[in-house]
């Protein structure tokens, strides 16, 4: 039974958000089209940056918790996570934003956006010699940079409200993943390549990680779905 852990991880991170996406009120399921869309664009990269850092051991997972299928040296567990947690977050987005108002207005948006640059990026010259925290700072700021001054989104300040509501559940699944209630973490970290600073058992770079990719998952989905309005 311990095989199926972390995909039982997956489906209860996915399974309550999606059978509410059928809700008549939500009626998310309408933007399936375009969440897959918007998932599988910002899955290549993400795979291909996990791939190469479980390759250089800067993390490695417990085969204990895994059924044993791996696709470029990734459990297909993990594949699934990248697609898993961006849907409950999109749904999540998705049904706040309606039912909410919660846009920022445009001044005070901007000036969140470049704080979040400047510490973003201030974080990446700190840790430069440790390769975790450094990528992870450095794409996330320069995404930002990408998604205010060249795309020039306006929801960045309101996807990080919602962020910040989703942050506990975040918590919930990336702790059990690092060890939370198991005998041995399902993700190991290399403490040469990270700053060994954790929130449980999660380091504190998951949760910018994590923000990259809602980031890229959301401007995919607002790209992809217009025409489903």
């Amino acid at each position: 039974m311990l095989h199926y852990t972390y995909l039982l991880i997956n489906f209860f991170a996915v399974i309550v958000c999606f059978i509410f996406s059928f809700h008549p009120k939500i009626k998310f399921n309408r933007f399936f089209v375009p969440f897959i869309k918007s998932a599988v664009l910002v899955l290549i990269p993400f795979i291909v940056w996990d791939a190469w850092f479980t390759r250089m051991g800067v993390w490695w997972f417990n085969d204990t918790y895994l059924l044993g299928v791996r696709l470029l040296g990734l459990p297909v567990e993990e594949w699934l996570f990248f697609v898993c947690i961006p849907f409950s977050c999109v749904f999540t987005y998705f049904c706040l934003d309606k039912f909410f108002e919660l846009d920022w207005k445009p001044k005070i948006d901007f000036y969140f956006s470049v704080l979040a640059i400047v510490l973003c990026l201030v974080c990446a010259l700190l840790t430069v010699a440790l390769i975790y925290p450094f990528i992870t700072f450095l794409l996330t700021g320069l995404s930002l940079v990408y998604l205010k001054f060249i795309a020039k989104v306006s929801w960045i300040g309101k996807l990080s409200f919602v962020y910040t509501i989703l942050l506990p559940g975040f918590f919930m699944v990336n702790g059990v993943l690092t060890g939370t209630g198991l005998d041995q973490p399902i993700v190991n970290y290399n403490s040469d390549h990270f700053m060994g600073i954790r929130i449980g058992t999660v380091p504190v770079e998951d949760a910018v990680y994590g923000y990259m990719m809602i980031l890229w998952n959301i401007y995919f989905f607002k790209r992809f779905s217009e025409k489903y309005q």
